[in-house]
């Protein structure tokens, strides 16, 4: 190997891809479209580290689904120096990207389903991945009914805006949106998710498995909810957006119990969950 050559199976060595284009979801919320999905494969609920060039990388869940062709996404929201120097990007200029890791979504295990997605704020980005996948027409044959619960504080809050339009002009599937408080705008329901889950949401659950993300209190009592439907653990399955830095295992950061999150998770059954330490 010559020095101009790259160390293609160097795990530390992000990936340079350029910015396609910036969707700005809300006013701390943007998602960067990078062309590089054909050379960089993953499965729906992995994630990748994602580096800016003198400011650091950051892990973050891909939100794209393996179906979109060329266009590989992350939607971010501005919460630190990565995040905030991301949102300074403009389209044109390169991301670094490395991965992917964790185990992802279990998509053989999920065929031949009906699916209840269940989604709070960002928390709809890493879901968005495996709901695209499902619905491509390359796989929707493969599942059954589709049901997507997806709440936001606000009406400003809620994201990927421009393609909620789109599934809920779709026949194949029931979508359900709310927010925590309306505007004077706003004419869609009010109502905390797991609150909307339990009222408005009329399934059998033994026939259903159920994908839940979103804040760590949400999940808490989405999770609650799902149990008093009906729902076994093994029916249910969630993602842990734990303070994850290397995607290696090496820090030490995301360890849980016998886990760590970035190489056994981030998604796992609440079958698995709920035998773990209370601080996940």
């Amino acid at each position: 190997m010559t020095a101009s050559e790259p160390e293609i199976n160097n795990p530390y060595l992000p990936l340079l891809l350029p910015i396609a284009e910036i969707i700005e979801e809300t006013r701390d919320i943007k998602t960067f479209r990078l062309r590089g999905n054909s050379i960089f494969s993953y499965l729906p609920g992995q994630f990748a580290e994602v580096f800016v060039p003198g400011r650091g990388e950051a892990p973050f869940s891909i939100t794209s689904s393996p179906t979109d062709g060329e266009i590989l996404e992350f939607s971010i929201k501005r919460i630190g120096t990565v995040t905030t120097a991301l949102h300074r990007m403009n389209q044109g200029e390169e991301i670094g990207v490395r991965g992917p890791y964790g185990n992802g979504f279990p998509i053989e295990e999920l065929k031949n389903h009906n699916l209840l997605f269940v989604g709070g704020g960002i928390g709809l980005a890493p879901l968005r991945s495996l709901i695209n996948y499902v619905l491509s027409p390359q796989h929707r044959g493969e599942f059954g009914e589709i049901f997507i619960l997806y709440g936001a504080r606000s009406p400003e809050d809620l994201v990927f805006k421009w393609e909620l339009g789109k599934w809920e002009e779709r026949e194949d599937l029931h979508l359900l949106v709310t927010v925590d408080r309306g505007d004077s705008s706003w004419r869609g329901r009010v109502g905390l998710v797991p609150q909307v889950l339990k009222e408005q949401v009329k399934i059998k659950a033994e026939e259903w498995k159920s994908i839940v993300c979103g804040p760590p209190i949400m999940i808490k009592f989405t999770i609650k909810s799902l149990l008093e439907m009906g729902f076994s653990p093994s029916q249910i399955i969630t993602t842990l957006e734990m303070k994850m830095k290397c995607g290696l295992g090496k820090c030490g950061r995301c360890n849980i119990g016998p886990f760590y999150v970035c190489q056994e998770g981030p998604v796992f059954s609440y079958e698995v969950l709920q035998n773990l330490p209370e601080e996940y």
